[in-house]
């Protein structure tokens, strides 16, 4: 393996890009420097004593073997595309980029160019976190339980990003790193308390398939600066605290629990310092990338940027800030992208709205009902709990539909043949009701305010104001507006209106408007 250090060229000189650009001067790697804001850039050239140069420059320089990029984060995707197009290896300042699918395509091309390609999180080469790490590979905390990361100061305050993309990579990259898998499940809060729809404060849960936990805090609006990871194991505990003197950043505690009966108690431990050798966590990334360029494979490499990205995506879709909207949805209730919801509808606990649905106003949903895709749902309609409607169906205002009642959409379904091509829609009129734990058969319309008897199953178009029960269901009878039965007088017993059946066989209303008694 060379000795001789590599050129490389920082892309972005302000804030952090500039201490970027003194770790590589200071490897004795810094070849040359760019920034879209020019003083930036000849600040940090004067200073190292390297030459300025455009982004096309040093991409053209077949001299230049490596490229730190420090730009903003919505340019890292492009800016490493470009580098690694040009046969540069990259180091790209976290997060990899603003998608895991771009992440994924830069990793391709990577592999393609056969480049190095990094992210830069930066604590994973901090050597208090690497001692952390090697205490719980060698057994020294025990089976891990529980895991917690503060990440909390007043500012910098950011508009181009919420504080989960600016602060939560590194405590993320940590718990992964120690975890060695991804989360089955991820939840998250957040709130924007200085600028609307930016968070200033997320808080984020991970739940592991092997039982274990844990959550990170991240606020740029907290009176004092707090970095803490807590690592808590069936044998020990470990705290490692960046704001301590180095001595104390990272401490072991032998605590255990005694158990009186079924009542646990605490055995209490002096804290530990666990000794490693202090360095600077960028200078050794920075050194880390030299070595990958020489031919080590990278600790934080695509695949770990990857894994990070994903639970981003997945904290992020979670923490959805409230917005201005005039209908609620129940924080563990799911709506697609593509949904139409109309003005004061309730979508309640576990139910999942597929995209291309559309709502109406006033409307329930139930708790674990499964609508769509591209289900129509008019106003003032009641779905119970787990009541599944499917492609194909459409019900009209004031439809309700009982707890557990079922519409198909195929009449042969097979699990192994695709039938997509052969749903039958069904159409619900206005105001029907269907009752609990009833089956409408696709490709057939219920007419409006008719009722389906629970438990019926309903295998041809029903008239509109029939009264159906049974399997197959048949027709019994007839019921009013109000969903009466009617008897053999044809008069609602709770509104007055009269009907008749007409020569068809149809229910039809001879009530004048103006003679109507409505109820009390």
């Amino acid at each position: 393996m060379s000795t001789a250090k590599p050129n490389i060229a920082v892309i972005g000189c302000g804030y952090w890009g500039k201490n970027l650009v003194r770790n590589m001067a200071e490897l004795g790697a810094l070849a040359a420097v760019a920034d879209s804001h020019a003083p930036h850039a000849e600040a940090q050239a004067s200073q190292h004593g390297v030459p300025m140069k455009s982004l096309d420059a040093i991409l053209a320089d077949t001299a230049i073997e490596g490229v730190v990029i420090a730009a903003p984060a919505s340019q890292h995707a492009v800016l490493a595309t470009l580098a690694l197009q040009a046969g540069k290896h990259v180091l790209v300042e976290k997060p990899l980029a603003l998608t895991s699918a771009d992440a994924e395509a830069l990793r391709q091309l990577s592999e393609k160019q056969q480049r190095v390609l990094m992210v830069g999180h930066v604590l994973q080469y901090h050597p208090a976190y690497q001692a952390l790490k090697a205490l719980v590979a060698a057994g020294d905390l025990g089976t891990l339980q529980y895991i917690y990361s503060n990440r909390l100061s007043l500012g910098k305050l950011r508009v181009e990003e919420n504080v989960l993309w600016s602060f939560a990579p590194h405590d993320i990259s940590m718990i992964l790193g120690l975890t060695g898998e991804s989360p089955t499940r991820v939840t998250a809060q957040a709130t924007a308390s200085i600028n609307p729809g930016i968070a200033d404060q997320c808080t984020a849960q991970l739940q592991f398939a092997n039982g274990l936990n844990a959550h990170l805090f991240v606020s740029w609006l907290h009176p004092v600066k707090e970095q803490k990871l807590v690592v808590i194991g069936s044998a020990a505990m470990a705290v490692f605290d960046d704001t301590q003197p180095v001595e104390s950043k990272l401490m072991l505690y032998r605590h255990g629990i005694a158990w009186n009966g079924n009542i646990p108690t605490p055995i209490k431990a002096d804290g530990e310092a666990v000794a490693y050798t202090p360095s600077e966590p960028l200078n050794n990334e920075c050194r880390h990338f030299i070595e990958a360029m020489a031919g080590k494979h990278p600790i934080t490499d695509a695949a770990e940027a990857i894994r990070v990205l994903s639970v981003l995506e997945r904290a992020e879709k979670a923490m959805q800030l409230p917005i201005d909207r005039d209908y609620f949805v129940h924080e563990t209730a799911v709506v697609d992208d593509g949904c139409t919801i109309g003005r004061d509808s309730k979508i309640w606990h576990f139910s999942h709205i597929l995209g291309g649905t559309t709502i109406g106003e006033a409307c329930i949903i139930g708790q674990n009902a499964m609508i769509g895709p591209d289900v129509t749902i008019g106003n003032h309609c009641k779905i119970q709990n787990n009541v599944s409607l499917y492609k194909g169906v459409t019900l009209e205002d004031g439809v309700f539909c009982g707890p557990s009642a079922v519409f198909t959409n195929v009449n042969t379904p097979r699990a192994e043949i695709e039938r997509k091509n052969e749903y039958l829609p069904t159409h619900v009129g206005r105001a029907a009701t269907i009752g609990a734990n009833a089956t409408i058969v696709c490709g057939h319309t219920l007419g409006a305010y008719c009722l389906i008897g629970a438990g019926a199953v309903v295998t041809k178009d029903v008239k509109p104001h029939a009264l159906m029960v049974g399997n197959p269901a048949r027709q019994i009878g007839w019921v009013s507006h109000a969903g009466e039965r009617l008897g053999d007088d044809l008069t609602c017993p709770r509104e007055g209106r009269r009907y008749r059946i007409t020569t068809d066989e149809h229910l039809e209303e001879i009530t004048l408007p103006d003679q109507t008694a409505k109820a009390s």
